[in-house]
C-alpha cells in the first residue's frame, strides 16, 4: 500500500493521468491525498472530479479556493471569469452529484501515516492554531458547506476582513477568517495578520509580512504541514512543511509525494506539464 500527496491539479486531467500511471497507482490499493484546488484554470474539470470521484475512499480531497469559487458560481453568487474554465461542470448532465460530491469534502486533514503525523491544508494555518484546533475551525466549514445555510454562506464567503484570527469571532466573520487561512493564506504578521495582495514567492514578503510558516513561535511547528496554493513558491521540503503546488497549470509540473517510513524515506515525483493558463492570470 502507498500514499501520496498531491499538489493542485487544478483541472488538468491529463497530467494526472500521466503522474498516477507513473506511480502505478491502485485505488484497491494505494491511497491518494489531494491539496485543494481540484479544478478550475485546466481544460478537464470535470473529468478531474469524475476521475476523484470514482476512487472512493483511495481519494482523500481537500478544497481549495478555486474549488469553493466554483460552488460560488455554480450558485449564482459569483460570475465565472474570463480565465475560469468551469463550464464543463456547470453545464454538465452529471452537475448536480459534482457539486454535491464538491461541497462535501474537507478543508483540513491530519493523519499518521507512515509514522508520520500530517497536517494537510490547501494554503496555511494561522500561527496562533494548534494543529486540532485547525481542524475542529476547519470543520464549522464544513457542516456549512454540507448544510441547508449553503447559498448563504457562499454570499459572505467573499472579503479580506477580519484580516486576523480572534477567539471571540462569530458568525460570518469567523468562517470567513477560517476560510481565508485554510485556502489563502501566504503571509502574515508575526501577530497573525493575514496579507492576500501579494502573490510572490518566500522572499517576496511585503514588509511586516512573512511566509505563514515562518512566524516565531508557530503552534503547529512540531507537526508536519502539507498544503499547496503557492505555485511560487513551489516545491519546498522541510521537516516542519511540505509545499507540493508546483504549478501544473502554468506549465510546471504536477508533483505527488510518495511517504515513506520515515520523512527522509519520502521520494518526490513530478510529471511535467503543459502550459495552459497565461502568467499573470
Amino acid at each position: 500500500m502507498a500514499l501520496y500527496l498531491i499538489g493542485d491539479i487544478q483541472g488538468c486531467d491529463a497530467p494526472l493521468q500521466r503522474l498516477l500511471d507513473r506511480l502505478d497507482f491502485s485505488p484497491s490499493r494505494d491511497t491518494l491525498y489531494l491539496l485543494g484546488d481540484l479544478v478550475n484554470r485546466g481544460p478537464a474539470s470535470a473529468q478531474v472530479l469524475r476521475r476523484l470521484m470514482g476512487y472512493g475512499d483511495a481519494a482523500r480531497c481537500l478544497l481549495g479556493n478555486h474549488d469553493l469559487h466554483l460552488l460560488a458560481a455554480a450558485h449564482g453568487i459569483r460570475p465565472t471569469h474570463r480565465q475560469d474554465t468551469l463550464q464543463g461542470i456547470l453545464e454538465a448532465p452529471d452537475r448536480s452529484s459534482l457539486l454535491d460530491w464538491v461541497r462535501h469534502q474537507r478543508l483540513a486533514l491530519l493523519e499518521h501515516l507512515q509514522g508520520q503525523e500530517i497536517l494537510m491544508v490547501h494554503a496555511g494555518v494561522l500561527p496562533g492554531w494548534t494543529a486540532e484546533q485547525t481542524l475542529a475551525l476547519a470543520a464549522e466549514v464544513e457542516a456549512v458547506l454540507r448544510g441547508p445555510e449553503l447559498e448563504a454562506f457562499l454570499g459572505q464567503m467573499y472579503g479580506n476582513t477580519p484580516t486576523q484570527w480572534n477567539d471571540g469571532l462569530h458568525g460570518t466573520d469567523r468562517l470567513r477568517v477560517i476560510v481565508n487561512a485554510l485556502t489563502r493564506l501566504r503571509f502574515c504578521s508575526a501577530e497573525g495578520q493575514m496579507e492576500f495582495e501579494s502573490k510572490e514567492g518566500a522572499g517576496g514578503a511585503p514588509a511586516g509580512y512573512m511566509p505563514w510558516f515562518d512566524v516565531p513561535g508557530r503552534r503547529t511547528a512540531n507537526t508536519t504541514v502539507a498544503f499547496g496554493h503557492w505555485s511560487t513558491l513551489g516545491w519546498l521540503d522541510r521537516s516542519d512543511v511540505l509545499s507540493l503546488d508546483t504549478g501544473c497549470v502554468w506549465g510546471g509540473c504536477l508533483s505527488a509525494l510518495k511517504l515513506g517510513t520515515t520523512a527522509a524515506d519520502n521520494q518526490l515525483i513530478q510529471i511535467r506539464c503543459e502550459q495552459t493558463q497565461r502568467p499573470g492570470t
